[in-house]
């Protein structure tokens, strides 16, 4: 069985870099101009841009003092990638770009993964606390580029300063019969730096720790939700204080041993779907746009996303080399499905207002409603007269809605006739002359409108006339 940290480990990953490097993955993108948006902690004598110095996780675990908590604190670290041109009078000069041979080198920021841990007896966090150095220190590198014939051209050199920060952690036991402890991690930027004339956020960020988050784990214990905490422990939750940080759990649904508190707001037991390839930077986005869409760069923008970074480069080379098969499995996913067997004898509730089995006697597919004494069911054909007659924007125009403009006057078939909570009626149409009027009809994605916005164009149907 996994260790609490290793089954947190992928999703952790995702929120280290997410918004690293945003489609289409190139340098000159007005978009990876500026980075760096999530969990950046900046010196706190840098406030230009009102970002934190420091964040806070509060969270709540019930535990005996003898259980043991393992904090691991995680961030990126920005390297300073230039590029650098061997000049004729044997100097290296940074350039933008150079070009040697076939490839292209670019100056750019890249970052590397930090991370420092502990594992302490929750008896001694309740009794004094712990402070977890944090720091990294600086260094240079410089990597020669060379020509096809062998001469030296230029050089690449990845620069980082040092970063220091803290993380102080603390527990304390909450009166009541259930004793909770409060968890408490708070992480501080210390560093000592001042920004001089003309200093500005790429100097801040160059000495901040960036996508920092936490990931907790507990042994001989369990973290409460603070999403849905039992109701003992409901008021205690509210009164955890959170700063620029959200602690969620995670790992397989129902485990309670470990939780990641993230820069971005999450549900408790988030997970990667089992269909991505991997990843893109933007877990908010859906895999299948982002790859097609990469699939469709120029082969001039593929090579400057590929010299731009290296993790930007597998995409690339992912997306282009993606199976057919595979590219099928993103375009979407079953997750639930329920059984075609027997259905388990269950005790009988109320059935809610909203639940389309509320009322029986509803039923959209053959009700029918009164307009100019014609009645018109599924199967009608209408004239649409969007706002009741008048064009939108007009007098007497009840719709807001600019396209309907383009509907005034056009027959249609009525789909279904609908009833709302307050009684009132609406009728689902297909335009007549809208060649995806099958595919809306099988997805149930209609046009609505009252039954003083139509007028009827024939009689009422016949009996079992209706689609």
């Amino acid at each position: 069985m996994s260790t609490p940290m290793e089954t947190a480990r992928q999703v952790a990953d995702t929120v280290l870099y997410e918004g690293y490097l945003l489609y289409p993955y190139r340098a000159s993108a007005a978009k990876n101009r500026t980075r760096w948006q999530f969990g950046v902690l900046v010196p706190p004598g840098y406030t230009a841009t009102a970002e934190p110095s420091r964040c806070q996780t509060e969270c709540l675990l019930q535990a005996g003092e003898e259980a043991t908590v393992h904090v691991r604190l995680r961030f990126l670290h920005l390297v300073a990638r230039t590029v650098e041109r061997l000049e004729a009078d044997g100097v290296h000069r940074p350039v933008p770009s150079l070009r040697i041979g076939e490839e292209t080198h670019l100056s750019f920021d890249e970052a590397v993964e930090r991370e420092c841990e502990a594992v302490l007896p929750l008896a001694e966090l309740l009794e004094a606390g712990r402070t977890l150095e944090a720091g990294f220190p600086g260094g240079r590198t410089a990597e020669p580029l060379l020509a096809p014939s062998g001469r030296a051209a230029g050089r690449v050199v990845r620069e980082h300063l040092p970063v220091e920060a803290v993380a102080r952690i603390g527990a304390e036991r909450l009166a009541g019969p259930y004793g909770p402890v409060r968890l408490r991690v708070r992480v501080e930027n210390t560093c000592g730096w001042e920004p001089g004339p003309g200093a500005g956020r790429d100097d801040a960020l160059r000495r901040s720790p960036i996508a920092a988050h936490t990931l907790l784990a507990v042994t001989g214990g369990e973290f409460l939700s603070l999403l849905d905490p039992p109701e003992w422990a409901g008021e205690a939750a509210r009164a955890c204080r959170n700063l620029h940080t959200w602690p969620v759990l995670v790992g397989e649904p129902g485990r309670r041993d470990a939780v990641l508190s993230a820069p971005i707001i999450l549900y408790d037991h988030p997970a990667v779907a089992p269909e991505s390839p991997g990843d893109l930077f933007d877990a908010t986005e859906i895999d299948e746009i982002l790859s097609l869409r990469t699939m469709t760069l120029t082969e001039e923008e593929k090579r400057e996303a590929r010299a731009t970074d290296p993790r930007a480069a597998r995409i690339v080379e992912r997306t282009g080399d993606m199976p057919g098969e595979m590219l099928e499995r993103l375009h979407g996913a079953i997750r639930y499905l329920r059984s075609c067997g027997p259905e388990p004898v269950r005790e009988e509730r109320p059935v809610p207002w909203w639940d389309p089995g509320a009322d029986t006697s509803v039923s959209p597919g053959s009700d029918g409603v009164v307009v100019a004494g014609v009645t018109l069911a599924r199967g009608s054909r209408v004239r649409l007269l969007p706002g009741g007659g008048a064009s939108p924007g007009a007098p007497g125009g009840r719709r807001a809605d600019a396209h309907d403009m383009f509907l005034t006057g056009r027959a249609a078939t009525v789909e279904a006739v609908l009833l709302d909570v307050d009684g009132v009626h609406h009728l689902a149409v297909t335009l007549e002359d809208d060649p995806g009027a099958d595919l809306q009809r099988a997805q149930g994605r209609f046009l609505y409108f009252s039954p003083d916005e139509v007028e009827p164009l024939d009689g009422a149907p016949a009996e079992g006339e209706g689609r």
